[in-house]
């Protein structure tokens, strides 16, 4: 009876996310959906770190950020199908922390946490109205695929540099801006050894080499010092001091228009910059078409709200996930292996912090555990650079614009905003305005504006 029960289970998984159909297998979902789980597992750790900044409770945050990635990865990957994880998005967790109630004299707005997680939850809930009208499979369909590729190369790079950034590799440099890091340093030892590691592992094709080289990482970590064990169990911390208490009467009342527009835009274009860049990457997207690019968006658009009420920032699709999608994830049964993860998390934190968590070095955080599957994913990504029109120039220049300034500035939504509206005004000015779909036009104008409100 038990083979004839394992059989109908997976029947029913196969017709709910078509998984032969997507060339994939159970297997292959679970091994993408942990290893999205351990490139991303260091938020549990920095989200808290962030907003106790704005005086919220650390032990509470690293609760809901838990629980809020959970739940808006399984909606992603029951909604879309699509094996995208969420969880609180870095670049908004500082703009809430310091931005928004960063204190005035230190160039601050000086708005209470209470207020800002209000202003996240009226965002959140248009970004939520927007999704349910169908606004966001037009757009996606409606950028050109120059700039598709383009954002997933720069996402690409972005990530590979972080990457860098992570295992101590690169580090800041006041005169050239970065320059290579301490190569006889125990961090970048690490990270130079895991990645020689994962690449040999990639080599010799053997099944979860992204997976096995973070393992083989941290396990190599600990006799070097560099991770410390710090056992296995522990109690989830209370979510009492964040849960519902998001001020939205005083978002409203105290006039937080420009940042509510500013947490909106931000969380739009972060995840059609994903889930175009990890789509290109998976070969999701076809004929210029993001299949079921409403339901991945809804399902940002509710984590966002849901992280909200429980007491985290703004919660977005994760770039991390084409570590999966690296693995062989194709479906969104991986998102269960991923949520179910940020679950157990609540009890294992002290394993989830050994392997995704910081390393203090020279007076700066990294992760040298993760940096090496950072680096790999960065390869990945970099093959779409063959898709673009480098011909022409009214669509390869905005390209490269996008692909430059993404890992520039470390922001997704920057090189956007660069591809966008530099595409705009090159089609404008060659005289071939007529090509350019409208919503093109607005979203660049949009973002024009939101330089002139920032």
């Amino acid at each position: 009876m038990v083979p004839e029960r394992g059989i109908a289970m997976s029947t029913r998984l196969d017709r709910m996310f078509r998984l032969r159909e997507s060339g994939t297998s159970l297997g292959r979902e679970a091994l993408g959906g942990i290893t999205t789980f351990m490139t991303m597992s260091y938020i549990i750790f920095v989200q808290p770190a962030i907003l106790s900044k704005a005086g919220m409770d650390y032990g509470a945050v690293l609760t809901a950020t838990c629980l809020a990635s959970a739940l808006a990865t399984l909606l992603t990957g029951l909604l879309s199908r699509y094996p995208i994880a969420q969880a609180p998005a870095m670049g908004h967790n500082i703009y809430f922390a310091y931005m928004v109630c960063g204190a005035v004299a230190a160039g601050g707005m000086g708005y209470s946490w209470k207020v800002a997680l209000g202003a996240i939850v009226i965002s959140g809930t248009v970004f939520v109205i927007l999704s349910l009208l169908g606004v966001w499979e037009k757009l996606v369909a409606a950028v050109p695929d120059s700039l598709k590729y383009g954002i997933a190369v720069g996402i690409g790079l972005l990530i590979a540099f972080v990457g860098l950034q992570y295992g101590g590799l690169v580090t800041a440099n006041s005169n050239v801006l970065v320059e290579l890091g301490d190569f006889a340093s125990r961090p970048a030892l690490l990270a130079l050894s895991g990645l020689l590691l994962t690449i040999i592992l990639m080599a010799l094709r053997v099944p979860g080499a992204i997976l096995l080289g973070i393992i083989g990482t941290a396990l190599l970590g600990l006799p070097m010092g560099v991770v410390k064990y710090q056992g296995l169990l522990s109690a989830p911390p209370s979510l009492a001091p964040t849960f519902l208490q998001m001020d939205v009467v005083g978002a409203f009342r105290t006039g937080l228009f420009t940042v509510i527009f500013v947490f909106l835009l931000l969380d739009v274009f972060d995840a059609v910059g994903t889930l175009i860049g990890v789509g290109g990457q998976a070969g999701f997207i076809k004929n210029g078409r993001l299949p079921r690019a409403n339901q991945a968006m809804l399902a940002d658009a509710l984590g966002t709200v849901g992280g909200a009420l429980l007491g985290t920032s703004t919660v977005s699709s994760y770039v991390e996930s084409a570590a999966g999608i690296a693995q062989g994830a194709r479906t969104g049964l991986a998102n269960f292996f991923t949520a179910a993860l940020f679950l157990l998390a609540l009890f294992f934190s002290p394993v989830a912090k050994m392997i995704g968590g910081e390393y203090l070095f020279e007076g700066r955080v990294i992760h040298p555990v993760i940096a090496p599957a950072l680096i790999v994913v960065g390869y990945f990504m970099m093959k779409c650079v063959t898709f673009i029109r480098w011909d022409d120039l009214t669509e390869a220049i905005p390209a490269f614009l996008a692909i430059l300034i993404m890992p520039l500035t470390l922001n997704i939504t920057e090189g956007i905003s660069f591809g966008f509206i530099s595409f705009s005004l090159m089609k404008l000015v060659a005289g071939r305005g007529r090509e350019v779909n409208w919503m093109v036009y607005l979203i660049s104008a949009l973002f024009v504006l939101r330089y002139f409100l920032a």
